[in-house]
């Protein structure tokens, strides 16, 4: 199912999209981790949101995920979605002191809404440089909770089941260690159909 009619040189503009995106998002962690933070995208698609949880893992799988509203000349809801073993060693690097396994406190949250901060703003960025949109941002709210109740939340949010996330997925390479996070934009209708022609008409015909 895809609404939008996107073609192959529209998913190489989505693609190009994440890397950008990915490009961001390693120089702000390098600067919040220190020493060098590698990006790469492993896939970069539409899917139906009734998929979301398949994505991550199943329905069952704990994860830790960072809900943030965007607003402005492009709106909608995004979502970066960690496992709680990626969550965990994240934390560990920005809390000096901090032992692994730790319970979760008022600093463990913080550390996560910053992390998915920068996550959702290297891609903000990103649709800022392909598209010229100004968009911003709302507070962060993080949940650690089971991917189906991901499902709950986008629907409360106003996301049907067969709506259509771009769907951005990374790997981070810091220190040896590799974390994977997935990205996921929920574009308001309207807003979803100026990203996908803009982003269309900012690829190379041919």
């Amino acid at each position: 199912m895809n609404p939008y009619n996107l073609s192959a040189a529209d998913l190489d503009a989505l693609r190009e999209f994440g890397n950008i995106g990915a490009g961001h998002a390693a120089t702000a962690f390098s600067t919040l981790l220190g020493g060098v933070v590698r990006m790469s995208v492993t896939d970069a698609r539409l899917c139906r949101f009734a998929e979301v949880v398949d994505v991550v893992g199943g329905s069952d799988t704990l994860v830790v995920a960072v809900y943030i509203r965007i607003e402005g000349e492009i709106a909608g809801n995004m979502f970066v979605v960690l496992s709680t073993d990626s969550a965990e060693r994240l934390v560990d690097e920005l809390i000096p002191g901090r032992e692994h396994g730790d319970p979760y406190g008022e600093m463990e949250y913080s550390a996560l809404g910053e992390i998915g901060n920068i996550l959702s703003g290297a891609y903000v960025a990103a649709i800022s440089d392909l598209c010229g949109f100004r968009m911003a941002q709302s507070i962060p709210a993080v949940a650690i909770d089971m991917a189906s109740a991901l499902l709950d939340i986008g629907l409360m949010y106003g996301s049907g089941e067969d709506n259509q996330v771009l769907l951005i997925s990374t790997r981070l390479t810091h220190g040896g260690r590799e974390i994977q996070a997935y990205f996921f934009l929920l574009p308001d209708f309207q807003s979803a159909s100026k990203l996908f022609d803009t982003l269309r008409g900012k690829m190379p015909s041919g």
